[in-house]
């Protein structure tokens, strides 16, 4: 299993001249080591479309240094980077499988080659506090990178560059602040580089009429423009199927919420293609709608397993003590433990499934060439309203059809029916303005309250399967049928809210 690591980081652009300034006198720095210098030797490596580097992932084999190995840097919140380190071993003509493994959803069928070789002379120093803990570490790069031609015969391109990093260690943010203030007064500047090798592939990332380096054409910024209907759709397509790429990264690295978030993207996904269907050709997408829905469904039971039976938890928790009868709080962590346990396996064995990494393949195929009809050409806002008017008469029919059956039976796809609607409404939202932001908060406040309705036939499902499991082990099991009279409860609540909503 490799080590995780979170980098936090500034990077600086410096001339060859520069010189580093008093960094001791910095608020909270005490003291600054000697420099240490190392030389280490990377390999990076990429597909042939550099589908890692566009999606600021990068994948390298480094020599020299404490932390020479395999490292694979992927993107986190907030700017900083999630680093994976796996050991160096030998060298070899591609990288192993256990480090290509979390990057497999990005790369899926392509081959990985070397697509660059950085050099780098560092001298190394190290920020310290009063205790002689050190807060930072500052690198003094000297660095030579050479890129590989794009293609067989095409020559390399070698560049040389100076620059500075400082990366926390166990200072704060405030001091990286700090610390780069003095670096730019100094003649520094903030490099626009995200990392050394977006910066030697530069030209080979560049994107024709000004698109963004990872590959996106980035937010739509045309609200009151007369834009196609065909580029509002293909932007909105292209921003879930980001999502969903972020989301399998977070699965393939054991990161929370990562299933969660895969499912919200082939959700939306399926949304945007089944309310479109006039924009892109429906003999193309529907396949990928079947396949979104059952990569859905794959993820579906652990998932909610997981969730109802943490909420069971925190309820049991809420109860008088005298009201918890039997080891109800042991039984239901062992069943919440199993549950994950269960979920991870799935998850995996869904994202790591060839007929998976076609589907991803299918849906970046399907941005590169969208099968556009005649209507993608016509101006973006009447097709956004009749798309909204389409998605707000099914969830009217959804509702009646409810009303009508007082079982409640049918409420589920009242809610599908609003996350239809909520989802068209925000591909339409950069264009329609504040109708469509109306329609997404009515849509999603009856997606919340529904929602709530659909969590309590799960857990009441729970709650009868461990009140059976707890009586055949001898145990009392009269506190289950008080929480399934609790979660009973809130779905009568729920059911009251719903239809007491305005329309």
């Amino acid at each position: 299993m490799p080590t995780q690591h979170l980098e936090i980081e500034r990077k600086f652009d410096v001339p060859p001249s520069f010189a580093l300034p008093d960094l001791g006198s910095v608020p909270g720095i005490a003291g600054v080591s000697e420099p240490e210098e190392r030389h280490l030797e990377a390999v990076y490596y990429d597909t042939a479309d550099l589908r890692l580097a566009r999606a600021r992932v990068t994948l390298r084999r480094r020599t020299g240094g404490p932390d020479e190995g395999w490292h694979a840097k992927l993107p986190g919140s907030r700017g900083a980077r999630r680093e994976l380190h796996f050991p160096l071993g030998q060298p070899t003509r591609t990288p192993p499988e256990e480090v290509q493994s979390p990057v497999r959803g990005l790369v899926r069928t392509a081959a990985l080659e070397p697509v660059a070789t950085v050099q780098t002379r560092r001298q190394v120093t190290h920020l310290c506090d009063s205790g002689d803990r050190v807060l930072a570490e500052l690198a003094d790069d000297v660095v030579t990178a050479t890129a590989m031609g794009a293609a067989p015969g095409e020559p390399a391109t070698v560049l040389t560059w100076r620059e500075v990093e400082v990366e926390l260690v166990d200072g704060d943010e405030a001091l990286l602040d700090a610390v780069g203030e003095r670096l730019v007064a100094a003649g520094a500047q903030p490099s626009p580089s995200a990392s050394k090798l977006q910066r030697v592939l530069a030209q080979r990332l560049a994107v024709p009429g000004g698109g963004s380096p990872d590959g996106g054409a980035g937010p739509l910024r045309t609200s009151r423009q007369r834009v196609p209907a065909g580029a509002v759709v293909t932007a909105a397509l292209e921003e879930q199927v980001q999502a969903l790429q972020e989301a399998d990264l977070l699965i393939r690295t054991g990161q929370p919420h990562g299933v969660h978030d895969l499912r919200v993207a082939c959700r939306r996904l399926r949304s945007i293609l089944a309310a479109f269907r006039t924009v892109l050709d429906a003999a193309s997408t529907d396949p990928l709608r079947e396949e979104l829905r059952r990569v859905g469904r794959q993820l579906s039971g652990t998932r909610d397993t997981e969730v109802a039976l943490t909420h069971l938890r925190e309820l049991a928790e809420r109860q008088p003590e005298e009201l918890v009868l039997g080891p109800v709080a042991v039984r239901l962590r062992q069943a919440t433990i199993r549950a994950a346990d269960a979920g991870r396996r799935v998850a995996l064995q869904t994202v790591g499934d060839s007929r998976y990494l076609r589907l991803v393949d299918d849906l970046v195929d399907l941005l590169e060439t969208p099968p556009l009809t005649a209507t993608a050409e016509e101006r973006a806002r009447g097709v956004l309203v009749d798309a909204l008017r389409g998605s707000g008469r099914r969830l009217r029919r959804r509702i009646e059809t409810a009303r009508a059956d007082p079982t409640g039976a049918h409420l589920h796809d009242v809610r599908k029916a609003a996350k239809r609607l909520r989802y068209t409404a925000e591909v339409a939202e950069p264009v329609l303005g504040g109708r469509a932001r109306r329609v997404v908060r009515r849509a999603k406040r009856v997606q919340n309250v529904l929602g709530e309705h659909r969590d309590t036939v799960v857990t009441r499902e729970h709650c009868r399967a461990l009140g059976l499991a707890a009586e055949a082990a001898g145990e009392i099991a009269w506190t289950y049928g008080r929480l399934h009279a609790l979660e009973e409860a809130r779905a009568e609540r729920a059911v009251r809210t719903f239809w007491e909503l305005e329309p």
